[in-house]
């Protein structure tokens, strides 16, 4: 079957409609900081009624507007992959990107919610309830932030002779630090979750590159806003960044740009 393209007037409603449950997810998340209950999957990742409570707004808010489509969350069991292959557009879904972040206060965590269409990050919001910001955008729409300065159009700069490069809070690697020395001067940037591509979008950083591993649903909001503000995610052989594509829903290593 041919999956109808979704027209500019279509994508602008479905963003306002992603902004609004991301919101509520992002106030479910918020009843838990502080206090949150911490327990460990089986990676030994951190999991806390947060991340929970925010999956279950997500995905209510989801099933509200009685889409149609199939959602893929880090909360949720993994759908056999060949199921998943055939999904053609569906909503990926990090209910909160840097638990390690929410656990330590310091408000560097993130709710996230993409739609993926044939691969590409179309539409994705990006919330961070504690800073009191909200990302939103789309490749073919723009992207924006809304702040307590209100809401404003972004997009990335051009890098300048010493690049802003971003780098994790909490998960710093060798691999990193070797890929740095090809510069003779770098000012790092490091902050934690999704917002590491959000500040490419925004233009606060020129570079982000990810020698280190990530899944799918944590990056991909943050992807296409990036993309809305004119940046790029690519593979370190110089492909763009995809998704749904194989079974595996961990990422190749990337390089994001804010100037594409």
């Amino acid at each position: 079957m041919t999956l109808e393209p979704l027209d500019r007037h279509q994508q602008q409603l479905l963003l306002s409609q992603m902004i609004v449950v991301a919101r509520q997810a992002g106030e479910a998340a918020m009843a838990h900081y502080g206090q949150p209950q911490t327990r460990y999957k089986q990676d030994d990742s951190p999991l806390t009624q947060a991340d929970l409570a925010s999956h279950q707004a997500l995905v209510q808010g989801i099933r509200d507007w009685g889409n149609p489509w199939p959602v893929l969350s880090e909360e949720a069991g993994l759908a056999p992959w060949e199921l998943r292959r055939q999904w053609q557009r569906y909503w990926l879904l990090d209910p909160v990107d840097g638990t390690k972040e929410f656990i330590a206060e310091n408000g560097e965590f993130t709710i996230n919610i993409a739609l993926i269409e044939q691969g590409v990050p179309l539409l994705g919001v990006v919330v961070a309830p504690a800073l009191g910001k909200l990302y939103s955008g789309g490749r073919d729409l723009g992207a924006w932030l809304e702040d307590e300065s209100g809401l404003r159009a972004i997009s990335g700069g051009q890098c300048g002779a010493v690049p802003r490069v971003v780098t994790s809070r909490s998960h710093p690697s060798a691999e990193l630090a070797q890929w740095l020395s090809r510069y003779p001067k770098v000012s790092l940037v490091e902050v934690g979750s999704s917002l590491k591509l959000c500040l490419l979008a925004e233009g606060k950083a020129d570079l982000y590159p990810r020698l280190g591993p990530t899944s799918e649903w944590d990056i991909a909001a943050a992807h296409a806003v990036l993309e809305g503000a004119g940046g790029s995610v690519r593979t370190l052989d110089d492909q763009p960044l995809g998704y749904n594509g194989k079974a595996s829903v961990l990422n190749p290593h990337f390089i994001a740009r804010s100037d594409g």
